[in-house]
């Protein structure tokens, strides 16, 4: 989700509700505690240079049960942050605390904000050896052999 639609979706809401893609409810009283930018420059296992860029904001909650954070205090907070650092439309990211800190992906079904789990995974199979083994064909025998797209022949 760009945070041009995440600020829509705002909008469009008297009431925060975020969930888990799992269906758990993320508690009422859940503050943001900041809303910024990530630009992560990095090289992955083939020797590629890199970059991620993605707009990111922290939930959290405390023992503070009576505090609910209303839609339009987060476009508050979110527009100061796009005067003072210049928030770009840019991917949204979410960070909550689990069991460790968990960064997810953000979806809207039209009532409730969902937080979808990133997971780890290899940037250069075809780089790295963990990618798939081909099976070696002469380019002669490819008719006889039958060789399609996704076969993993070719």
């Amino acid at each position: 989700m760009k945070l041009s639609f995440f600020k829509k979706c705002l909008s469009s809401v008297q009431h925060l509700q975020f969930r888990l893609d799992s269906g758990l409810a993320i508690p009422d009283h859940v503050h943001v505690t900041e809303f910024g930018i990530i630009n992560k420059q990095f090289v992955d296992c083939g020797g590629v240079i890199r970059k991620e860029h993605v707009v990111s904001f922290q939930l959290w909650y405390a023992d503070d049960f009576d505090h609910r954070l209303k839609p339009h205090k987060l476009i508050d907070i979110i527009s100061i942050s796009e005067k003072l650092i210049g928030l770009e439309d840019l991917d949204v990211e979410v960070e909550y605390q689990r069991e460790t800190i968990g960064r997810y992906h953000l979806a809207f079904d039209g009532t409730a904000f969902i937080l979808i789990a990133k997971h780890t995974a290899c940037l250069a199979e075809d780089a790295c050896g963990t990618g798939i083994i081909k099976q070696k064909i002469k380019r002669t025998e490819l008719a006889a052999v039958g060789c399609k797209p996704g076969s993993g022949c070719c």
